[in-house]
């Protein structure tokens, strides 16, 4: 079984900082692309960024210039630095991850969670 959990989430006020990290356990072969997404109240689940194995990015616009995701691959971990936080980016912040299980051939996405984001003065 694998799992994926995320910490870090919290209050921030508008223009602070946040760390939110994400640790896959279980019975891990290897892990290809990670990613953070995040789901507002009313709205549909939104790409934030992803990270390849190899440590290529993609962000969405809204986040750009303000948000780092990173890894540790040793860890099994996706780390997402949140930088300028603005009210708009509060939301339930998700992350995933393409993973081979041990013992298969098949490649699989999980998900965490989530942990809640609140930016708010």
């Amino acid at each position: 079984q694998v799992q994926l959990v995320e910490s870090g989430g919290g209050l921030v006020q508008p223009g602070g900082s946040l760390r939110l990290s994400c640790a896959a356990s279980g019975r891990i072969f290897s892990i290809n692309d990670m990613g953070w997404y995040r789901q507002a109240p009313g709205n549909q689940r939104e790409l934030v960024a992803t990270i390849s194995r190899g440590g290529s990015t993609n962000y969405a616009d809204s986040v750009k210039g303000r948000f780092t995701i990173s890894r540790d691959n040793a860890k099994n971990t996706v780390y997402l630095q949140m930088n300028n936080v603005k009210p708009e980016d509060t939301a339930v912040y998700y992350c995933n991850a393409a993973v081979r299980p041990m013992f298969t051939y098949t490649w699989s996405t999980y998900w965490g969670q989530g942990t809640q984001v609140t930016v708010s003065s």
